[in-house]
C-alpha cells in the first residue's frame, strides 16, 4: 500500500511541476510550446484551467503526503519480532497444577532440640 502512495507521490509531483511549467509568466516557461491553447481553453487561454488544475493536485499532493505520513508512522510502531513465532520449552505463565512429572520435593527435617 505505501509502495503504491509513494509511486502516486512521485507522479503528482512530476505533474505538478509541468503545469507550473506551462503557467504563462514573464519569461512563458513551457507555454510557448504548446501551441495554440487560445482555441482549446476560450479566449483567456489556459490560465485559469491551469491554476486550478495546480489547485487541485497541490491539494492531491499534500492529501497524499499526509496519508504517507500516517501509514509510516503505524508501521514505525510494529516490529519485525512481533511477527516472529517464538516455540519456547519455557511456559509463558506459571501454571497452577503441574501434571504428570512432579518435580520431587525436598526431604521434611525435624528439628532436633540439643539440651
Amino acid at each position: 500500500m505505501t509502495s503504491t502512495l509513494l509511486i502516486v507521490q512521485f507522479v503528482l509531483a512530476v505533474l505538478i511541476v509541468i503545469v507550473v511549467l506551462l503557467q504563462k509568466s514573464s519569461s512563458i516557461g513551457l507555454g510557448a510550446y504548446s501551441g495554440s491553447n487560445e482555441s482549446l481553453f476560450g479566449a483567456k487561454g489556459p490560465a485559469n484551467f491551469l491554476s486550478k488544475a495546480t489547485m487541485f493536485l497541490g491539494l492531491l499532493f499534500v492529501l497524499n503526503t499526509l496519508y504517507l505520513g500516517y501509514t509510516y508512522n503505524q508501521e514505525k510502531n510494529k516490529s519485525a519480532i512481533d511477527n516472529v513465532k517464538t516455540e519456547s520449552l519455557i511456559p509463558s505463565s506459571p501454571s497452577e497444577e503441574i501434571k504428570g512429572n512432579e518435580a520431587p520435593q525436598a526431604p521434611q527435617t525435624i528439628p532436633s532440640s540439643n539440651n
